[in-house]
């Protein structure tokens, strides 16, 4: 039904923040909420800006300064909308931009006095902004690369992270994958945590031309994964899957560990797990219960957040319904297998190639069958292609003749996997 437990890789790392893969490990997002100065509620804004800038002035602490810059930065929204007119309006935000960009790009510099060195959050700040194109920057990763380092160099773990990015992706700099490792270590034993999972993976797969070395890898899983959380939670779900898997040598396979990384993963909002223990309830896999009730509302968190096989997955659900937990649904089935193949899940696109051609929950249609086969086909789906070639066969007879198998799918006891099923 929803293709049995996921096996998986890793997602990528995650590069500047103007390239994002899906699933990427980041540093926390650089934030831009600055400290409330005590009696500024309901103060008039610009009164409330001067007050924050004389305060800025006085202090020599570069956090207060910069603190300044993203309380600028913040206020937009407050002063646009307060000013009804639109080239006023862009004015004001122009000039709040600039004012802050004035700041952030002396503390990057010289920390905002002589003698001072640059402030490396400020730097790590105005390299986000030139990687994003922000206050009116922009695009350039050359200069945001060269930020990073600069502020590396001062042992700023998340700059440090995204330089070794840079080095592996070539952004604003050669490829150096050797450099990137070195970047990556250096990030790990300063306490990033993006970056001690992805050493761990590299060395774990052999990744950036480094020797597989399994102990290690596990070393720095384990290390993230002790400090996971919301925004880190890769190292518990590849630990998960290290545990469930007989291939690596450094550690003896442990399906309860592992059903307990994934659930602590999938606790912190990681989609992959959350679809993971979606397939564990279902299947009665790594020591889980066959559990429709608890399968669904894996799936169905991990759905919410777009995951294309949780999606599938529940349409597999919606066609066979669960006495007292889901009934079922044709129309319901053919919805969420079409958000899926939507994102171009070849699984899905099948699957609603086999709706379209069949009728099931969406009107029978089968140029829009052959349409959906031919992309899933594309992508090297064996069933997409062996349904064009029946189909071709069959021509015009076709729309009068039922593809071979159950249409409605059932789940026997422990709710195997059924070979015959249009979404498996």
């Amino acid at each position: 039904m929803a293709g049995g437990p996921q096996q998986g890789g890793y997602p990528p790392s995650g590069p500047p923040d103007s390239f994002s893969p899906a699933n990427a490990p980041q540093p926390p997002p650089t934030e831009t909420n600055s400290a409330v100065l005590p009696g500024t509620e309901g103060m008039p804004l610009e009164q409330r800006i001067d007050l924050y800038r004389q305060n800025a002035k006085r202090s020599t602490d570069p956090k207060v300064q910069l603190d300044f810059a993203k309380y600028l930065i913040d206020i937009v929204p407050e002063a646009v909308e307060s000013n009804p007119d639109p080239k006023a309006a862009q004015k004001v935000r122009e000039a709040l931009h600039s004012e802050a960009l004035k700041w952030i790009k002396r503390l990057s510099s010289q920390g905002m006095g002589l003698g001072r060195s640059a402030y490396p959050e400020a730097q790590f700040f105005l390299a986000n902004c030139y990687g994003n194109g922000n206050l009116g920057l922009s695009c350039d990763m050359d200069k945001a690369f060269g930020l990073y380092v600069q502020a590396s160099k001062q042992n700023h773990a998340a700059a440090t992270y995204r330089a070794a990015v840079c080095y592996e992706l070539g952004a604003g700099t050669k490829r150096d994958p050797a450099r990137s490792v070195q970047f990556y270590r250096k990030a790990a034993a300063l306490g990033e945590k993006a970056a001690m999972y992805k050493l761990g993976v590299i060395q774990l797969n052999g990744l950036l031309n480094q020797q597989k070395n399994p102990r290690e890898a596990i070393t720095w899983l384990k290390r993230a994964a002790a400090v996971a959380d919301e925004e880190n939670p890769h190292a518990l779900h590849e630990l998960g899957l290290c545990y469930e898997k007989n291939t690596i040598p450094a550690i003896i396979p442990d399906e309860s560990y592992s059903r307990e990384l994934f659930t602590k993963a999938a606790q912190l909002g990681y989609a992959p797990s959350q679809f993971k223990l979606g397939c564990c309830y279902e299947y009665g896999t790594l020591t889980c219960p066959v559990d429709p009730r608890r399968s669904i509302a894996w799936y169905t968190r991990a759905a919410e957040q777009g995951d294309a096989e949780a999606e599938l997955a529940l349409s597999g659900w919606y066609l066979t319904g669960s006495d007292t937990v889901l009934k079922q649904s044709d129309t319901e089935a053919y919805l969420w297998a079409r958000k899926a193949a939507d994102k171009g899940l070849a699984k899905a696109e099948y699957a609603v190639g086999y709706y379209s051609e069949v009728g099931i929950g969406v009107k029978q249609d089968l140029e829009e069958a052959r349409r959906w086969y031919l992309r899933a086909s594309a992508q090297g789906n064996k069933r997409a292609m062996q349904r064009l070639t029946e189909l071709k066969k069959l021509g015009a007879g076709a729309a009068h003749r039922r593809p071979g198998g159950p249409t409605k799918p059932t789940r026997g006891a422990g709710g195997p996997k059924d070979d015959n099923c249009c979404i498996s």
